[in-house]
């Protein structure tokens, strides 16, 4: 009788180890690693969400556009990640150019066609629209009203009260030289950025800083991103944003899977990449003042790209041009370094 409940006791001892062992393999499977370019507060109530609805485990890092780039040559033999989740659409064209991403014909892939790659190399997950930040308080104090043209803001009315971010460190700045090239053509865009030139009074390193100093009175106008902007004017600060009439250029925040990550984490990396592109993410980067490509309540203030006049844009171009671009800007706008600011 004994032997007998010790062999009972023994088979279940065994059934119990492997059943343990099949969990921990079944945990293992379920957690995905992630590169994110997300801001930091957003990227942890994103990833907590995806938790909680599907049980799939984010280990993430936080990176910017560039920084991601560079980690996923470095890393090309021997990924570390599976999946990268936001960053600027043209950081995941060049990532795609260098054979860093794969393909991933994602079903909830749904935006318009100018927002995912035709190759389903990344899919849009939301935009923001490049505009006029106009401090209201010192538009009054020297009789100015908020520029609505590219052509407004060149006007010498508004000599000295103008600041936007160096091209060759902001990606929103490069996204206006590329905006601009597009519109008017490369000769001519850089005239006009000749003219912008004299209005300008500092090139800021971050593309962000030009509206937050516009926000404080430090410039009466700065070209950055809407969404920036309308954060700001939900937080009490006293501008004006509007739109270039000619045309405003964008930035698409994206999604790629890594090629070459841990296989063990495809699954939960295709799972993650499906849910970044529906309703339950693009509800939380709505609130941040971004516009996603699903049908989500905006925050006050935002307006959807089908509202506004947006160029053809070609990121793909933009892309293959950045080099160039920005050395012929450093070549042409003579004042560009003396008026940028200093590396902190």
């Amino acid at each position: 009788m004994k032997k007998t409940l010790i062999i009972i006791l023994l088979a279940l001892l065994l059934i119990s180890t492997v059943f343990i062992g099949c969990s921990k393999k079944s945990e293992k499977e379920e957690r995905v690693t992630a590169y994110t370019t997300l801001d930091e507060e957003l990227a942890r109530n994103v990833f907590k969400a995806f938790t909680a609805e599907t049980g799939i485990q984010v280990d993430w890092v936080r990176l910017s556009t560039g920084e991601t780039v560079a980690r996923l040559e470095a890393e090309k033999e021997n990924p570390q990640a599976s999946i990268w989740f936001g960053g600027v659409g043209i950081g995941h064209i060049e990532a795609k150019q260098k054979g860093l991403t794969m393909q991933y014909d994602s079903p909830a892939a749904q935006m318009p066609p100018q927002f995912r790659d035709k190759d389903h190399y990344w899919s849009g997950i939301y935009t923001g629209a490049l505009c006029f930040e106009s401090n209201i308080q010192k538009l009054e104090k020297y009789g100015l009203k908020a520029p609505t043209s590219w052509a407004d803001i060149t006007s010498p009315a508004y000599e000295g009260q103008v600041q936007m971010a160096n091209p060759g460190s902001s990606g929103t700045a490069y996204n206006v030289l590329a905006t601009l090239v597009q519109i008017y053509g490369e000769e001519e865009a850089f005239e006009y950025m000749k003219g912008l030139d004299n209005n300008i009074t500092q090139y800021t390193r971050s593309g962000s800083a030009p509206g937050k100093n516009a926000s404080i009175g430090e410039t009466t106008i700065a070209i950055g991103y809407s969404h920036d902007g309308v954060k700001l004017v939900d937080a009490g600060y006293p501008l004006e944003i509007t739109f270039p009439s000619e045309g405003t250029g964008y930035e698409v925040a994206s999604i790629s899977l890594i090629k070459g990550g841990p296989a063990d984490e495809l699954e939960a990396a295709k799972k993650l990449y499906d849910w970044g592109l529906g309703k339950t993410a693009g509800a939380l980067y709505a609130k941040t003042f971004v516009v996603p490509f699903v049908d989500v309540p905006l925050a006050k203030g935002a307006k959807p790209v089908s509202s506004l006049n947006v160029i053809d844009q070609d990121d793909a171009w933009a892309a293959a041009n950045k080099t160039r671009l920005v050395e012929k800007w450093n070549e042409i706008i003579e004042g560009g370094e003396a008026k940028t600011e200093a590396k902190k």
